[in-house]
């Protein structure tokens, strides 16, 4: 089951556990307004390229759009659907002031250079400037972006609108950028397992995780999880997988990634299949890479007792069932990784206030949010006797529904 048909059940069920009539479900569902540009460069050789980039604004009923923007060779219209879709309800569930959309450009960012990448991002900005803005649709950086696309995008903007460091979230601290920011994704998931593990009499000292992607959000997850107390019997990355069942020491682990650019050849523990951690002994699996790893091929045997999702979407349905079976509790992702949409919220305020928060305030927020989240997703479980997947989509979809009522958009 791809993205988008995974998305859509979990909104049928979640609107079936609510009650919502069959319209105000369909007005729900479809798209504000899907954008498709053309986008032509000259290349450093001379020669003409064109691209094609895209937005979908998902739903604006609680506040400006929000969602990131992604350059990558293949970025499929149904999956940028569903990931847009799935920010609306995540926007929600957080309880922060905003709806969701999603963006890219379908290019492979290792093929440009700095300055191809550069008249890129500015092309495309040319191109939806008119759509995108402070309190209209808010972009952030997304799989192939980063800070630096950012501060083009918003300098490009600024030639149209005036300076407007709150267009776009994720920008470099000089630009506006908020601090914390960096590690806000992989903090969200620290104080949701917090959250989680308190509820079940828990801490995370001494509990025993792994780590599946060791990116932004997996590195970070694990470095804050260890000064915890945790330990991290294993972590894997595109390049390589080790395990050490004693616990990996996380620091030199994170320098041997910082130089040698991924876990491969890493000293401190044993070299594994990459395609065998899902399936490593430990309490708390994090997935924190892509999406549909956990499937019915490897669902029964999966032994943690846990499952973080830090990344978008990486539990099929089928394994839901199956995991639901075998007892082991999911944190679904639209609450777990809610950290670094929360923390370009604080962002976006900090930049209308014209006023810079330290970084104390920021992880202290955020712990608040993240804390409360899980308090209004327990709460929504009580009521309609679900489990924490269910639980979050009624609370995000609840929110947005009543929003869409109360200003007189049901259809």
């Amino acid at each position: 089951m791809n993205a988008l048909a995974a998305t859509n059940r979990n909104f049928k069920l979640a609107s079936r556990l609510l009650g919502l009539d069959s319209k105000l479900e369909k007005s729900l569902l479809i798209p504000f307004r899907e954008i498709k540009v053309e986008c032509t460069i000259p290349k450093d050789d001379g020669t003409l390229a064109s691209f094609v980039g895209f937005r979908v604004q998902h739903d604006n009923a609680r506040g400006p759009m929000k969602g990131g923007i992604r350059y990558h060779p293949e970025v499929d219209p149904d999956e940028v659907n569903a990931l847009a879709q799935l920010m609306t309800w995540k926007t929600a569930v957080a309880n922060i002031p905003y709806g969701g959309a999603k963006g890219g450009i379908g290019c492979d960012p290792g093929d440009l250079s700095i300055s191809e990448l550069e008249r890129l991002t500015r092309v495309f900005t040319q191109k939806i400037h008119d759509l995108i803005g402070v309190h209209t649709d808010v972009p952030a950086p997304d799989m192939g972006t980063n800070p630096q696309t950012m501060a083009w995008i918003l300098d490009e903007y600024s030639k149209f609108h005036g300076y407007s460091p709150a267009v776009v979230t994720g920008k470099p601290i000089d630009l506006g950028g908020s601090l914390g920011r960096d590690a806000a994704t992989g903090r969200g998931v620290l104080f949701a397992t917090e959250a989680l593990l308190n509820e079940h009499g828990k801490t995370i000292a001494g509990q025993r995780f792994v780590v599946q992607g060791f990116g932004n959000v997996g590195s970070w997850a694990a470095q804050l999880i260890s000064e915890r107390g945790g330990k991290i019997v294993a972590a894997s990355d595109i390049t390589g997988a080790v395990k050490n069942s004693k616990g990996l020491d996380i620091p030199s682990l994170l320098k041997h990634v910082k130089e040698n650019r991924g876990v491969k050849g890493f000293s401190g523990g044993d070299k594994i299949d990459p395609n065998t951690i899902l399936v490593e002994d430990c309490d708390i699996l994090i997935p924190a890479a892509l999406g549909g790893v956990i499937n019915r091929e490897n669902a029964n045997d999966i032994k943690a007792k846990f499952i973080i999702e830090a990344a978008n979407h990486p539990t099929d349905p089928e394994a839901d069932e199956i995991l639901a079976k075998k007892g082991v509790v999911i944190l679904p992702d639209i609450y777990a990784n809610s950290g670094g949409v929360t923390v370009s919220y604080f962002e976006w305020v900090q930049n209308i206030q014209g006023f810079l928060w330290d970084e104390e305030k920021v992880n202290n927020e955020l712990r608040t949010y993240m804390t409360n989240g899980f308090k209004g997703v327990k709460e929504m479980c009580k009521t309609h006797n679900c489990d924490l997947r269910m639980g979050a989509f009624t609370l995000g979809v609840n929110r947005v529904a009543r929003a869409t009522v109360l200003r007189g958009w049901e259809a």
